[in-house]
C-alpha cells in the first residue's frame, strides 16, 4: 500500500490513491416488469420492487451518459498545484526504487547567492459546490500546496485558496473568487446499493474533462490506509487513475454520492478497483470546513488491534469473541484516567456492539470532546464498564504516535549477560533497575525482560529478541517466572498449540501467540 501522495508523474504498487466518480446509463433488467413464471426451487427473479426506486433510471431515461456528463461537467476542475521539494542532502538526487543510490546533482549557485526554491507540481481534480466558488477535494491533492491553479471546464484559469483541510477523512476545501459558479450537491437520503450506475468525472493524467462510468462494486470498504480512520469508502469499478483525485462520484441523476480518493492496483493504473469518499461522510466534513470550523473528533487514546483467529484460539476467550483489544493506553490520555488497561478487549461502547478495532475508533470520533463514553470491556475473563470522558483526538495524531516511541533499541553490539530461568526457548528475568536502563524501558511497563532466545526455538523464528518484555499472557499479568510458567501449563492442559501474550517491543506493545514447542 503507497501513502495518498497525488502527482500525474510516476508509478505505483497497490493502493494508489487518485479520484473519479462514475454514473450510469440505463437498462431494463431482464424481468424486471414481466409476470409470474414458474421457476426452479431457490432460483432468485430480479425485481424492480419499491426498495429500488431510489435508484431506479427515470422514465425514458436515454441509453446514454451523454446527458448526464453535459449535465454535471461544468462543476467539476482541474487542481494544478506546486509544493516545496527539499534539497536532497549532499547534493545527491536519488533514483526512485534504488534506495542508496543517487547521482550529483550539478551546483549552479554562484558564491552568496540565495538558492532558488525547488518545487514539484502535481494535479487532481474538484468540484464546485456552490455558486460562490467553494470547490471540495482531496486533502492530499493540496497538502503542502504554496500554489493553487483551478482549471474550469470553459478554460478559464483562477487562482485557488486553501480554507480548510482534514488528513483524517482526505477531505480538503478550496475557494476561488468569483460568483455563479456551476454547482453539484450531496446526495445524503438514499444510500447506493451495490449495483447502482455512477458515472466518474475528473482530470487523469492531466487530460482534464474526462468521464467514466461503472457500477457501485461494494460498500463500506476498508482499505488498510491508517490515515483516514473515519471513512467507510464505497468501492466502483469505474475507471480512474492519477490525477482523478477529489473529482466526484455522481448517480444517475446528476447527484454527488462519493468524493475518488483511491485506486488499488499493481501498476499504477486502473484496474477496475476504485475508492470514493461516501457523501454523507463528505457533507459533514466540508461544511464544518465551509464555516470556518475546526474538525474536532473524540479521543480515547489507545492503541488498539482486532484479534485474529489465532489470537483467539490461543487464549480461554469464547471462540465467537469480537471486539477491540486494547494493546496499549496512552499514559495521562483519557483511557488512562478512566481505568482503561493494556490487555482489555472493547465489546461496548454506549450500548453498541464493537466488533473490529475500526468499529472503535468510528464510533469515539463520532463523540465530542468532554462526552462521556460507556465501556464494556473483557478484562482477565470477566466483564467490565467503565466511564470516561472523551479527549480531543490531537491533529497530528500520527507524528504522536511515531514521535513517542523515543526509547532506543538495544545495541546489537553490545553482549548481554544472560540471566533468569528459560521457558520456551526465552531467557526470562523479573524487570530491574538495570535492565531498563539497558534496553530504554519506560517506569510504567511492567514483567518479565527477554534477555536471551536460543538460536532454535520457535521464539527466534519468531524474531524474539533480548529487551522484549512479556506483560501479559493469556489477558493476565505476569510478573514473575512462575506466573509465566503457570500459563504455560494451563494453555497445555486446555489443549492449545498456542499462548497468547501481550509483549512490549521497542516499536510499542503489541498481541502476539507464542507457539508451544511440543512435549516430550
Amino acid at each position: 500500500m503507497m501513502k495518498r501522495k497525488e502527482f500525474i508523474l510516476g508509478a505505483a504498487v497497490g493502493l494508489t490513491f487518485a479520484a473519479a466518480a462514475t454514473a450510469g446509463g440505463v437498462i431494463d433488467w431482464p424481468g424486471a416488469n414481466a409476470a409470474e413464471r414458474p421457476t426452479a426451487a431457490g432460483r432468485l427473479i430480479p425485481s424492480a420492487g419499491a426498495a429500488g426506486l431510489a435508484f431506479a433510471p427515470p422514465q425514458g431515461a436515454p441509453l446514454s451518459f451523454a446527458d448526464i456528463f453535459e449535465q454535471v461537467a461544468p462543476a467539476v476542475v482541474q487542481i494544478d498545484v506546486e509544493t516545496p521539494v527539499e534539497r536532497p542532502r549532499g547534493g545527491v538526487i536519488p533514483i526512485p526504487g534504488l534506495p542508496g543510490f543517487g547521482f550529483q546533482a550539478p551546483d549552479t549557485q554562484q558564491p552568496g547567492e540565495e538558492e532558488e526554491p525547488r518545487t514539484a507540481q502535481g494535479a487532481g481534480s474538484g468540484f464546485f459546490i456552490s455558486a460562490d466558488g467553494f470547490i471540495v477535494t482531496n486533502n492530499h491533492v493540496v497538502a503542502n500546496a504554496t500554489k493553487i491553479t483551478v482549471k474550469l471546464s470553459d478554460g478559464r484559469e483562477l487562482a485557488g485558496r486553501l480554507v480548510g483541510r482534514d488528513q483524517d477523512t482526505d477531505l480538503a476545501v478550496i475557494k476561488v473568487e468569483g460568483n455563479d459558479f456551476k454547482f453539484v450537491s450531496f446526495e445524503e437520503t438514499a444510500d447506493p446499493r451495490v449495483g447502482d450506475w455512477v458515472i466518474a468525472v475528473g482530470n487523469p493524467f492531466g487530460l482534464g474533462g474526462t468521464a467514466t462510468a461503472g457500477i457501485v462494486s461494494a460498500r463500506a470498504r476498508e482499505i488498510g490506509d491508517s490515515s483516514t480512520p473515519y471513512t467507510d469508502y464505497l468501492q466502483i469499478d469505474a475507471a480512474i487513475n492519477r490525477g482523478n483525485s477529489g473529482g466526484p462520484t455522481f448517480d444517475i441523476y446528476g447527484r454527488v454520492i462519493g468524493v475518488n480518493s483511491a485506486i488499488f492496483s499493481p501498476t499504477g493504473g486502473s484496474v477496475g478497483i476504485g475508492f470514493a469518499i461516501p457523501a454523507n461522510i463528505a457533507k459533514s466534513v466540508t461544511d464544518r470546513l465551509m464555516s470556518g470550523q475546526a474538525i474536532q473528533r473524540g479521543y480515547l487514546g489507545v492503541q488498539i488491534t482486532t484479534l485474529s483467529d489465532a489470537q483467539r484460539a490461543a487464549s480461554d476467550l469464547p471462540a465467537d469473541t469480537e471486539g477491540a483489544y486494547v494493546a496499549d493506553v496512552t499514559a495521562g490520555g483519557p483511557g488512562d484516567r478512566g481505568g482503561l488497561r493494556a490487555g482489555d478487549i472493547v465489546v461496548k461502547l454506549n450500548g453498541d456492539d464493537i466488533t473490529t478495532s475500526t468499529a472503535l475508533t468510528r464510533q469515539v470520533g463520532q463523540a465530542a470532546p468532554g462526552d462521556e463514553l460507556r465501556l464494556e470491556i473483557f478484562r482477565e475473563g470477566r466483564r467490565q464498564t467503565l466511564n470516561i470522558r472523551s479527549g480531543t483526538r490531537p491533529a497530528d495524531i500520527n507524528a504522536t504516535a511515531q514521535g513517542g516511541q523515543d526509547e532506543t533499541s538495544p545495541d546489537p553490539e553490545r553482549p548481554v549477560a544472560p540471566a533468569g530461568e528459560v521457558v520456551e526457548g526465552l531467557t526470562l528475568t523479573p524487570l530491574t533497575d538495570a535492565l531498563r536502563t539497558r534496553f530504554s524501558i519506560p517506569e510504567r511497563i511492567e514483567g518479565l525482560v527477554v534477555t536471551a532466545v536460543a538460536s532454535t526455538s520457535q521464539a527466534a523464528r519468531d524474531r524474539y529478541q533480548p529487551g522484549f518484555v512479556i506483560q501479559q499472557a493469556n489477558g493476565r499479568p505476569v510478573r514473575t517466572v512462575a506466573d509465566f510458567r503457570a500459563a504455560v501449563a494451563a494453555a497445555r492442559s486446555a489443549g492449545r498449540e498456542g499462548l497468547f501474550l501481550l509483549v512490549r517491543t521497542p516499536e510499542g506493545n503489541a498481541p502476539v501467540v507464542l507457539e508451544l514447542s511440543k512435549p516430550e
